[in-house]
């Protein structure tokens, strides 16, 4: 095996400095000339082992020093830099290292900055939240990147698009799809523009789910989706294609600041189109009130996943013939929310959808089972929550499988024309969902809940308890 190659012509200067001595004086030591030090200190040459023996019986110093390469913060500075505010600032790694190599303490003294300044923006979320949720207008923003963007304006707006709406019953009737929507799609792509449609191994398509090559016309679908999102898939490609003008004046009208914002929306409205092709709003709408919102019931007609299914039901707001405003939320199981979407706007000041005893991430402990709950918020608002696990794409047996869990919610008021109200246990009146509404709050930051287990983080709102005579059910105690 090859030896790796010490370059360290940082760590040697700051050693001759702090000796005090010159280029020359410290070639002499070493019995090398000037000029190769020179080449040494300006990571053109690296160390040899004669140097490296050389240093430490000459100068005492110590063979790890020179071995370190300060990998810890050469990636807390690529954190640093990957900052919308600093964002494109460097070129390159090549400067963080040099940065890291020779300048250790300043490297140090940006993170530590950095780290304070984003733990400030997200105080001033928090607050900018809560004030919120007080009806007090508030213009505190932190940095944000096109993503961020892109999820705060589809979550505040009504998860419906009228003109996509119409445009995929249009579509629909074009197709004439009958009991084979893919076939149909298929057979339009390849009549129309030629495009032929192509399911590839993993091993030829490791890391894409689709992928358009103009040059042959064709579109590859990878295999390990399943069949409802291939199906999903292929949709998007021809809804995008088929009602591009649509698309095009939806993200106009959302006024979206970036060119990377407005791509990104461009994927959501496909998705959302592509679920309009596939479920027709009447024909769902019509099986929903049947059904009473049986999401495994509307998955089994339409031919979808449930998180196919789950996710339409928080569209039907068509104006006289709307449903149930559902919203829903999905997360990993490290927590992480990535999904967010209502009927009327996700309802982040009412329900904030932060709180670590909400049912989605109970779900993870019983995969594919249908939780049912009734949550309460501190100030008495009480939404029913269905919580489920979904599989994501299939990997090899050497791959982890990923899976997130989904939260479909109502407001409690709704129970009753929901099949899942009847899964409540009886309050004290025998009504479901009176009295036995597990206790929540938006999130740890923003709850003022005292005695909770599940506390993560202490309120912004409230000072710490440091009574040292007392202790608290919480690890974050306060007044």
């Amino acid at each position: 095996m090859a030896e790796q190659k010490i370059f360290a012509g940082p760590r040697i200067r700051r050693i001759r400095n702090g000796k005090g001595l010159t280029q020359t004086a410290m070639a002499e030591g070493l019995g090398i000339s000037p000029s190769y030090l020179n080449l040494i200190e300006r990571n053109q040459r690296p160390l040899t082992v004669q140097l490296i023996l050389k240093l430490a019986s000459v100068y005492k110093v110590e063979p790890e020093e020179l071995h370190g390469e300060a990998r810890g913060s050469i990636a807390a500075l690529r954190e640093v830099f990957s900052d919308p505010l600093l964002a494109g600032e460097l070129p390159g790694d090549q400067e963080l290292v040099e940065l890291a190599e020779g300048a250790p303490n300043a490297t140090a003294a940006v993170i530590k900055l950095f780290r304070a300044y984003r733990e400030q923006a997200e105080r001033l979320s928090d607050l900018s939240e809560l004030l919120a949720h007080e009806g007090r207008a508030t213009a505190l923003s932190g940095a944000r990147l096109p993503i961020d963007e892109v999820r705060e304006v589809f979550e505040r707006r009504p998860n419906h698009f009228a003109a996509l709406e119409e445009e995929a019953e249009a579509f629909t009737a074009v197709l004439d799809p009958g009991d084979d929507l893919y076939g149909a799609l298929k057979a339009w792509l390849k009549r129309e523009f030629g495009i032929v449609v192509k399911v590839l191994p993993v091993a030829t398509m490791p890391n894409w789910r689709r992928r358009y090559d103009r040059h042959s016309q064709r579109l590859f679908i990878s295999e390990r989706l399943s069949p409802f999102d291939q199906l999903r898939e292929v949709a998007m490609e021809a809804c995008l294609i088929r009602m591009s003008v649509a698309v095009a004046a939806e993200i106009q009208s959302l006024k979206l600041s970036s060119d990377e914002a407005r791509r990104l929306a461009r994927f959501e409205l496909g998705r959302y189109a592509a679920h309009a092709l596939m479920m027709p709003y009447q024909a769902f709408q019509a099986a929903a009130l049947r059904g009473r919102y049986d999401v495994d019931v509307l998955k089994s007609r339409f031919g979808v996943s449930f998180e196919q299914a789950a996710n339409r039901l928080t569209m039907l707001q068509r104006p006289g013939a709307a449903g149930v405003p559902f919203f829903m939320l999905e997360v990993d199981n490290a927590g992480n929310r990535f999904r967010k979407a209502g009927a009327q706007g996700f309802p982040q000041s009412r329900f904030g959808g932060g709180c670590p005893k909400l049912p989605v991430h109970a779900a993870f402990a019983q995969p594919g089972q249908i939780l049912v709950e009734a949550v309460e918020m501190p100030d008495g608002a009480e939404f029913l929550c269905i919580a489920r696990t979904l599989e994501g794409p299939q990997g090899a047996f050497t791959e982890r499988p990923r899976r997130t869990a989904l939260l479909l919610g109502c407001d409690i008021g709704f129970k009753d024309e929901i099949v899942y109200g009847a899964a409540l246990p009886a309050g004290a009146q025998g009504k479901p969902g009176q009295g036995v509404a597990t206790p929540v709050g938006p999130a740890c930051r923003l709850c003022e809940r005292t005695g909770c287990l599940s506390r993560a983080e202490p309120p912004v709102t409230r000072p710490l308890g440091l009574d040292e005579m007392v202790t608290g059910l919480s690890a974050f105690d306060f007044q």
